[in-house]
Order: C-alpha cells, then structure tokens, then sequence
C-alpha cells in the first residue's frame, strides 16, 4: 500500500483502535497546544513509525496547529537497518532528517547495556531536538509498554510508579517529553502494520538481539499468561497507579520528601 492508503486505513479499519485513542490521549493529558513545534523520534520500528504516520496526519487534519519534525537517529546500525527505515518512511510520505552517533560502540562494553543506550539515545534526541527549535519530543511508547513498566518497577526496582503520558525534561530548560499512543494497544499496532503489508525493525540492537530473553519479555509474558484468566488483568494493572490511595499507602515520596502512614495516624480519631 502506498501512503494515501496506509493513512485512509487509520480512518477506516483502525479508527476506534488507533486514531480515536491517540486523539483520547492528546486531549485528555493535554499533549499539545497551538504553535508547539514537536520532534517526533523514529527509532524504525512499528511503534515510532505508527506515531509519525499519525502526526503526519495530524498536521493535516489536527484540531491544534502544530509544527512537526520527524527525526531519525542512527545509533550505529547496519546498512540494511538504515535502507529499511529511509524505504519505510518514503511509503509513509514522511519527510524525515537523519542524524548519526556512536550510541551501540559506547555501550557494547557497558554492564547494563540497556540503560545506558537509552539514556544516551534521550540526551542526543533532545540536543538535536532544540537545535530544531522543538519545544517537545514525542515517543512511541503504548499501553503495554506502561502497564509492563509498572510491573517491572514493582518486581524488579521494588518501587511504584509508571511511565507518565507527559513529563517535563529535568535537563532542558522548556522541553517536555510526550506519549502520544498511550492508550493504544501493541497488538492494533501489529494489526495496522500487518493490514498494510508494512515491515519495521524490531530490534537493532547487536546486545539485545543476542539475547534469549529479558525482563521485559518475561513480564509481558507474565501479564499475558495472567490475562487468559482473567481478561480485566491489564486494564487493573492501569487502575492501580490512576487510583492510589495515599491513606492506605506504607510510605511515599514527593518534592518534600518521605511521608508515612504513620505522619497523621496519631491525629486520627477512632
């Protein structure tokens, strides 16, 4: 399918599943305001690619006048990684600006390669961002990346918290970080790509991709296994961080600090 067709299909076969939540989430956290100038990152897979698709359209059709640049960044990949996604983003009609760095050398040595990759992929993207005039960079994350990362907080950092659908940049002044599909689900993501014909990276990592696993992929392994019983599991994983309850909380942490259940329980009549 070429690009009129791939963007007719998200009006058509995925409207309910795709368009209609991406429009839920930039209205409902409020992703955009008139005259923002957004950095849409295109890693080359499925996710980021889908995201872009949808700005594009956005551009065009959007309630809100915005400004949108779709940044690829080259961490080191192979030549064949690098023609699939130029291929990928000229069906898609994306006007994309390429940028290289030496992200996979840096971290082939490192003892959590992982973290450092996307630590080191975030600062590039929000240099180049703001030497764009980009006051916001937009990534691809979606509903199953959320409720995983939530689980693999509390399993493995022992800690509760999520991904959130905007988040200021600590380190640059005016930027802010947004999740435009954070209401779409990864297999309508696979279901658009598919409908299409399209063929995205999956991993083009040289670490990763040697591996048999990772906690991510048991966790969704996990959360899958735990929804054939009981079909509501992911939604509650969702719930759980929309719906705390700081009262029945042992502790937490802000700005200000740690605070107990035990601060005011001494205040609290019987």
């Amino acid at each position: 399918m070429e690009e009129n067709e791939i963007i007719n299909s998200l009006h058509g076969e995925f409207a309910r599943t795709i368009t209609r939540k991406f429009s839920k989430a930039v209205e409902e956290y409020r992703l955009l305001k008139s005259g923002d100038k957004i950095c849409v990152c295109i890693s080359g897979g499925k996710d980021s690619m889908l995201l872009a698709a949808l700005f594009r359209d956005y551009e065009r059709h959007g309630s809100v006048h915005v400004t949108v640049r779709y940044l690829v960044m080259d961490p080191g990949y192979s030549e064949e990684n690098s023609v699939q996604i130029i291929g990928n983003a000229k069906r898609l009609g994306l006007p994309v600006e390429t940028f290289t760095t030496e992200i996979f050398k840096h971290t082939e040595t490192s003892e959590n390669p992982c973290f450092l990759c996307s630590k080191l992929r975030r600062g590039h993207l929000y240099n180049r961002a703001r030497e764009l005039g980009c006051n916001k960079i937009a990534l691809g994350h979606h509903f199953d990346d959320v409720i995983e990362s939530t689980l693999m907080g509390m399993l493995y950092g022992g800690q509760t918290q999520t991904m959130l659908p905007k988040l200021r940049a600590r380190n640059y002044a005016g930027m802010e970080l947004i999740r435009p599909l954070f209401y779409v689900r990864e297999r309508d993501i696979m279901a658009w790509r598919d409908f299409n014909g399209l063929s995205f990276l999956r991993c083009a990592c040289r670490i990763t991709s040697r591996e048999d696993g990772s906690k991510r992929q048991l966790v969704k392994r996990l959360i899958a296994g735990l929804a054939e019983d009981n079909p509501q599991v992911e939604q509650n994983i969702f719930r759980s961080v929309c719906t705390v309850r700081l009262d029945r909380i042992i502790s937490y942490k802000d700005k200000d600090g740690v605070h107990t259940f035990l601060d005011n329980y001494d205040d609290e009549l019987f």
